[in-house]
C-alpha cells in the first residue's frame, strides 16, 4: 500500500501516520508538510514517546508541488489531505482561502483523474456561530446546517466543500471522502501552540500549579473528540466500503468546560476551582456537537472514547513525557 498524507507532520496527521505504520509496517507512507505549524518532535521518539517515522518526507507547501508528478512518482492508492492553515486568527483572507482552496483543488482533481482515493480534512468551522439558526438552538449539527462560517478558516473549508461537491456531481464513482471534524485533542497536538485543545492548555497550566482560565461562566459546551478515534473515522473514510461525501467527525455529545476541569481534576489529581474572565470574542462558537447519523451509516464507524475516557488516557501520556 503506498499512502500520501499531507500535513503528516501536524497533529492529525502525525496521529495517522503512525498508525498506519504500526497497523501495517509494510506499507510506504509519504508525508508532504511545510512544517508550519507541524513539527519533526511527532514524528520522532523525541516527541513521540517511543516511536519513529519510518517513510519519505517532502518539506514543501503543497502549492509548489506539481501533484500530477508526485502522483506518478509515488503512485498512491490512498491520499489523506491533512494540510491547511488552521490558525483561525490568520489576518490574511486572500492567504487563508488561496493556500487552502487551491491545493486541494488541484489535489481533487488529480485524484479523480488517476482514481485514487482522496480522503480530507474539513472541519466544524463551516458551520459557525448560526448552524441552528439566529435563536442558536443547542441541538446536534445535521449535515445541511453548515455554511454558515464565522471566519475565514471556515469559510475556506466550505468553499473546498463545494468544490468536493461539484467533482461529486460529474464524477459519482470517484471515492473523495471529506470529514467535519469538530474539537480534537490528544497526543501530537503540542506544536499547534496556540491553536491546540483547550483541553490540553487547562491540563498545562493545572499540570503547572495554576488555576484553569476559562470564559464565564464555563457552561460553553462543545463537541470534544479524541484523536484516537478521530484517526479510527480518517481510516474507515478511505476503506472500500465507505460512500463518498462529507461527515461530521465527533462524539455526538457536549461537554462543558466545567466538566473538563472537573475530568483534568480526577486526572491530575488535583482540586482546582476554575479562573472565570469574560469573553472578548463576538463570533466565539459557544456550542458545537455533531449529529453522528450519517457518519455511522456512510463509514460504518462510531466513537469509542467517551470525552472523559479520552482526558483521562491523555493526560496519563502527558504526564509520561514529562
Amino acid at each position: 500500500m503506498n499512502i500520501i498524507i499531507t500535513g503528516g507532520a501536524g497533529f492529525i496527521g502525525s496521529n495517522l501516520a503512525r498508525t498506519i505504520q504500526e497497523d501495517d509496517p509494510d506499507a510506504n507512507i509519504l508525508i508532504v508538510d511545510d512544517f508550519r505549524t507541524g513539527s519533526f518532535a511527532n514524528l520522532s521518539s523525541e516527541g513521540q514517546h517511543g516511536w519513529s517515522y519510518q517513510g519519505h518526507v517532502i518539506a514543501r507547501p503543497l502549492s509548489e508541488i506539481n501533484v500530477y508528478e508526485m502522483i506518478e512518482t509515488y503512485e498512491p492508492q490512498i491520499i489523506f489531505h491533512m494540510a491547511s492553515i488552521t490558525d483561525t486568527t490568520e489576518a490574511s483572507q486572500a492567504k487563508m482561502i488561496s493556500e487552502n482552496v487551491e491545493p486541494f483543488e488541484l489535489l481533487l482533481d488529480a485524484a479523480i483523474e488517476t482514481d485514487i482515493k482522496l480522503v480530507w480534512a474539513s472541519s466544524a468551522a463551516t458551520y459557525g456561530i448560526l448552524a441552528n439558526g439566529a435563536t442558536h438552538q443547542k441541538q446536534p449539527f445535521a449535515l445541511s446546517a453548515a455554511g454558515k462560517p464565522a471566519n475565514v478558516y471556515g469559510f475556506s473549508k466550505w468553499v473546498m466543500e463545494n468544490l468536493h461537491r461539484q467533482r461529486q456531481i460529474d464524477s459519482p464513482g470517484a471515492h473523495i471522502v471529506g470529514l467535519r471534524y469538530f474539537n480534537v485533542f490528544g497526543p501530537g497536538e503540542q506544536s499547534k501552540g496556540k491553536m491546540a485543545s483547550m483541553i490540553y492548555q487547562l491540563a498545562m497550566q493545572m499540570m503547572a500549579g495554576k488555576r484553569p482560565r476559562i470564559f464565564h461562566d464555563g457552561q460553553q459546551s462543545r463537541d470534544q473528540i479524541y484523536v484516537k478515534d478521530v484517526i479510527s473515522a480518517t481510516l474507515a473514510a478511505a476503506d472500500d466500503d465507505a460512500q463518498p461525501g462529507i461527515y461530521n467527525v465527533g462524539t455526538g455529545v457536549t461537554t462543558t468546560f466545567n466538566e473538563i476541569i472537573q475530568s483534568l481534576n480526577q486526572a491530575t489529581g488535583s482540586h482546582y476551582e476554575p479562573e472565570y474572565f469574560e469573553n472578548p470574542y463576538h463570533f466565539y462558537q459557544d456550542f458545537t456537537c455533531a449529529q453522528i447519523t450519517e457518519t455511522r451509516r456512510g463509514l460504518s464507524w462510531s466513537p469509542k472514547y467517551s470525552t472523559h475516557e479520552g482526558i483521562m488516557e491523555y493526560v496519563q501520556w502527558l504526564n509520561s513525557t514529562k
